[in-house]
């Protein structure tokens, strides 16, 4: 049988994708969820679930925040970083992590690499300060 956080992140992705929480939806998306063929990968730690729903509901205002500083101010530089995936992840928990990246306006997952990696898209502030331009560090 399908594990419950399995069926519920299938019918979450159902749900954003359909926009619609209508009987006759929910009742599809319960189907879909239960004929999508299940993956063959050990389960994963609640903990390692649960941890990460809460980064996602951290990133909630900090992506308001960001968008709101990309609307007054400009950001003019652009950085690819490579950013290790954390040891011992299922793939419901790597696509958690790739959302939670690419959640946050000022950034997006470009790849995946099979070999632990992803390609992150980064877009950054720069300031002037006495006439020359000054990157921003990042903590």
């Amino acid at each position: 049988m399908i594990g419950y956080l399995d069926l519920l992140l299938r019918l979450a992705i159902w749900f954003l994708l359909t926009a619609d929480l209508s009987p006759a939806n929910i009742a599809i998306g319960v189907a879909v969820a239960l004929l999508l063929p299940r993956t063959s990968t050990t389960r994963a730690v609640l903990r390692d679930w649960l941890h990460v729903l809460w980064e996602i509901l951290q990133a909630i205002p900090i992506a308001y925040f960001e968008a709101i500083e990309i609307i007054l101010r400009p950001h003019t530089r652009e950085d690819l970083t490579l950013e290790r995936v954390k040891p011992n992840r299922t793939p419901g928990l790597i696509f958690l992590d790739i959302f939670l990246i690419t959640f946050t306006p000022k950034t997006i997952v470009l790849k995946y690499q099979e070999d632990g990696w992803y390609k992150v898209h980064w877009v950054r502030r720069q300031r002037r300060q006495n006439g020359t331009i000054q990157e921003r560090k990042e903590g």
